[in-house]
């Protein structure tokens, strides 16, 4: 009986698992790149934590090991010069799928606090045009 419910699960899963391939394959490069870049690193963990469940529940034998690498090839292309100063400076078997989401977050806290900056600064420019565009349109109706 537990033995059938197990294989039921698994053949469900199995056919989730294909029917979201079939869907992401069939996808332009373009729409499925335009899907996940503005993914939140949250979002992402999720997702790949799924995959890694699903692999378990189907018994696939997925080495804790390969977390890490595999994570961090997975992510998106917005995260490929992090990626690479992580694979450059450090070596991958020996840390930890925690450490290496920790130091994504502070990076993604880090882009998201100077996105802030620079758009205040373009804000800023913007309101000083402003400013300074009417006050010559008044001068001008002044003369």
């Amino acid at each position: 009986m537990r033995l059938s419910l197990y294989d039921d699960l698994k053949k469900r899963l199995e056919k989730n698992n294909e029917a979201k391939m079939v869907i992401y394959n069939a996808l332009p490069r373009k729409e499925y790149e335009r899907i996940f870049m503005y993914e939140s690193l949250d979002t992402t963990i999720a997702r790949f934590n799924t995959i890694i469940t699903s692999l378990k529940a189907l018994d696939e034998g997925y080495s804790s090991k390969n977390y890490v690498k595999n994570f961090l090839r997975s992510l998106h292309p917005k995260w490929r010069a992090k990626v690479t100063v992580i694979e450059e400076s450090k070596d991958l078997t020996s840390l930890s799928f925690d450490g290496i989401i920790g130091n994504l977050k502070v990076h993604e806290m880090i882009i998201k606090k100077d996105s802030k900056i620079v758009k205040a600064k373009v804000e800023r420019k913007s309101l000083a045009l402003k400013a300074k565009k009417e006050s010559s349109d008044g001068e001008c109706s002044n003369s």
